[in-house]
């Protein structure tokens, strides 16, 4: 019989100032042999948390992307498999007991869709796609897409069944800061790539008026937030603002030509 993945796993997280997320993602991995924690210079009580758990390392690296930090990550792992989270992640109890059943096939990696929370209340829908979470670590890189980062896995990627819980508590105000972050570097990432490269989704953002609109309606109404009271208004004019410091950033940028 194949042997089970779970042993031999190591989880990798990325955290930068996470203490309103980090216990809810670490206490769902207690059934994990390592998980190696890369901090990025957090000043709140991030790593008091992460000091409480037996199973956790911390390492340090000065932030420069995404996909740097995942990579660097890699390379201090030597299990053959990897589960990679985000810190506002959590496992549902039913994705854990799937990931501990797991053995060895064909697959080279796993992902997982999310049901998104907003303070722990879940929604119908969301904009978050599924993810590659579990994959065999010599098969696995990581690249910047944008502001975000995505994983390239050689082989076969099988989904799993449960789903991963998406839960981020942090104040509304350091999320607005990022989000004006992110839309500078995705505004580069959209003015530099060639069009044909871009998804159908980055052609609509390129074009800087539609996709706001687009984004809010296709949010509340197809996806069904109006259907889930304040915590769906929350989520559609996050996904709204979001949006809008996009377009505003290419009109702005196009403007100053």
């Amino acid at each position: 019989m194949s042997e089970l993945i779970a042993p031999q796993t190591t989880v990798l997280v990325l955290s930068f100032n996470e203490a309103p997320n980090l216990a809810r993602c670490l206490d769902r991995l207690d059934w994990a042999p390592r998980i190696l924690l890369v901090d990025s210079g957090s000043t709140d009580e991030t790593l008091e948390i992460a000091g409480r758990y037996a199973n956790v390392e911390v390492v340090h690296r000065p932030f420069d992307s995404f996909a740097s930090q995942c990579n660097f990550g890699l390379g201090l792992i030597e299990t053959p498999w990897v589960l990679s989270l985000d810190a506002d992640y959590e496992l549902s109890e039913s994705l854990v007991s799937e990931i501990q059943s797991l053995r060895e096939g064909t697959a080279r990696g796993y992902s997982a869709a999310f049901i998104y929370r907003i303070h722990g209340k879940p929604l119908r829908g969301t904009l978050y796609p599924a993810r590659t979470v579990l994959y065999r670590r010599q098969a696995a890189r990581y690249r910047d897409e944008g502001h975000g980062h995505r994983v390239t896995v050689a082989g076969e990627v099988g989904s799993l069944a449960a789903p991963l819980y998406h839960d981020d508590r942090k104040p509304l105000l350091r999320w607005v800061d990022s989000q004006k972050r992110y839309a500078q570097i995705e505004a580069d990432h959209l003015l530099a790539s060639p069009k044909e490269a871009l998804s159908r989704v980055d052609r609509l953002r390129l074009k800087a008026w539609p996709a706001p609109l687009l984004v809010f309606f296709y949010t509340l109404l197809w996806k069904g937030a109006f259907l889930d009271g304040w915590a769906g208004w929350y989520y559609t004019l996050q996904r709204l603002i979001a949006e809008c410091l996009i377009a505003l950033t290419l009109i702005d940028r196009r403007l100053a030509k």
